[in-house]
C-alpha cells in the first residue's frame, strides 16, 4: 500500500502519522509544486506542476502509476476542489482519492455556504454577513454589537483574521482583507464572488473546543473525538480530551447531513448555556488531531484498514478522555 500526499506544505505532521499507520507495508510519497523541507521527511517525495496547471492531473496520475501508488490525499482546501473534479479519473486508473466530493469540500471551504448549511440543521449561529452595507445597517438598528471578527470567506487557519471594535474600522479592516485574500493564494477561490468574498460575524462567548469526526470511505458516521482547547495561537497549541455527548449528538447530526469522507475538523464553541455554536468545518485532518492521536486514536492507520479492505477496528478508534497535550510542532507532547 503506497500513498501519496499532495500539497505537502500544510500537513508536514501527517507524514508522521501515515508513515506509522503504513509501517513496512508500504511507502509514504510527498508532493509540492516547490521544494520545501518537509518533503525530506517522506520515503520518497516529487515536485509537481502548480494546483491549476492543465497538466497536473496527468502529472499525478502517470507518477502514481510509475510507483504503485494506490490512494492520494490531500490536506489543502484548494488543492481537494482540484483533486475532486477528477476522483473518477483515478477511480479508473485503479487509484482512489481519499477526499470527499466536490460539492461538500466546497461547502465546508466557503464560510458562508457553511453558516446557511448549520441553519439548516437547526443549529444556531452569530448573526453573520457577507454584504458590508447590511452588517452597518444593522450595526445602527442595533441587531448586532461591537466586537465583531471579519475574515476571507474562502480563508485558511487564522490568515485574514481580524476583530472589528469600532463603526470606524470597519471599511478599513474590510479593505485590508481584500488585499490580502488577492495578494495570496486564497484568491483562486475567492474569484467566485469577488463582491462578496469576506465573512462579517458576531463575537461569540465561550469555551473554544474542536471536534475530529471520523467517517467511513463511503459517508458513514464512525466515531468523534471532542477536545476543549487551553491554548490558542494560530491553531491549538493545547487542548484535553473530553466525552460529552452534546458533542457526539452534534457530530453525527452533521456527518449524516455532510456525508464526508475520512476526517472532519470542526471547530466550535461551547457556550455558558451549554449551547455549542460552530463556526468553522475542514474537509480533512486539522491540526487539531494530534490530540485526538496523543490520546490513543489512530485515524489514520484506520483509513488505511478501509483501503486494504479491511473492517472498523475499535482498537484504531479509541481514546482516552482527560489527556492533556502541548503541541510543540511537528510533535505532541503529554502533560
Amino acid at each position: 500500500m503506497n500513498i501519496l500526499i499532495t500539497t505537502i506544505d500544510r500537513c508536514a505532521d501527517d507524514i508522521f502519522f501515515f508513515k506509522e499507520a503504513l509501517g513496512e507495508s508500504g511507502k509514504l510519497f510527498a508532493a509540492n509544486s516547490k521544494m520545501i523541507s518537509p518533503l525530506l521527511k517522506a520515503d520518497e517525495y516529487v515536485l509537481t506542476p502548480l494546483i491549476y496547471d492543465s497538466s497536473y492531473i496527468d502529472f499525478l496520475i502517470s507518477f502514481c502509476q510509475k510507483n504503485e501508488i494506490k490512494a492520494i490525499f490531500s490536506f489543502s482546501d484548494i488543492d481537494m476542489v482540484v483533486l475532486a473534479k477528477h476522483k473518477e479519473r483515478f477511480k479508473q486508473n485503479g487509484i482512489t482519492v481519499v477526499i470527499s466530493d466536490e460539492s461538500t469540500i466546497r461547502l465546508c471551504n466557503d464560510k458562508w455556504e457553511s453558516y446557511h448549511f448549520l441553519l439548516s440543521l437547526g443549529l444556531k449561529q452569530p448573526n453573520t454577513y457577507i454584504d458590508v452595507n447590511h452588517l452597518k445597517q444593522d450595526i445602527m438598528g442595533g441587531v448586532v454589537s461591537f466586537p465583531l471578527f471579519f475574515k476571507p470567506r474562502w480563508g485558511v487557519g487564522s490568515v485574514g483574521l481580524y476583530q472589528v471594535n469600532s463603526f470606524e474600522e470597519i471599511d478599513i479592516v474590510y479593505k485590508k482583507i481584500c488585499r490580502k485574500i488577492f495578494n495570496s493564494s486564497l484568491k483562486y477561490e475567492s474569484v467566485q464572488d469577488i463582491d462578496f468574498c469576506v465573512v462579517m460575524q458576531e463575537k461569540v462567548d465561550g469555551v473554544e473546543h474542536g471536534i475530529d469526526v471520523l467517517n467511513d470511505l463511503n459517508g458513514n458516521y464512525v466515531t468523534s473525538i471532542a477536545k476543549r482547547k487551553l491554548i490558542m495561537e494560530t491553531s491549538t497549541k493545547m487542548a484535553q480530551t473530553i466525552q460529552d455527548k452534546k458533542f457526539e449528538d452534534l457530530s453525527k447530526l452533521i456527518s449524516s447531513h455532510l456525508k464526508h469522507i475520512s476526517d472532519l475538523d470542526i471547530d466550535c464553541f461551547l457556550t455558558e448555556k451549554g449551547e455549542i455554536i460552530v463556526l468553522e468545518m475542514n474537509c480533512r485532518f486539522g491540526r487539531q488531531y494530534h490530540f485526538a492521536h496523543l490520546a490513543g486514536a489512530r485515524f489514520h492507520k484506520q483509513v488505511i484498514e478501509w483501503l486494504s479492505g479491511n473492517p472498523t477496528d475499535e482498537k484504531y478508534i479509541s481514546y482516552k478522555a482527560g489527556v492533556t497535550g502541548y503541541k510543540d510542532t511537528p510533535n505532541v507532547v503529554r502533560f
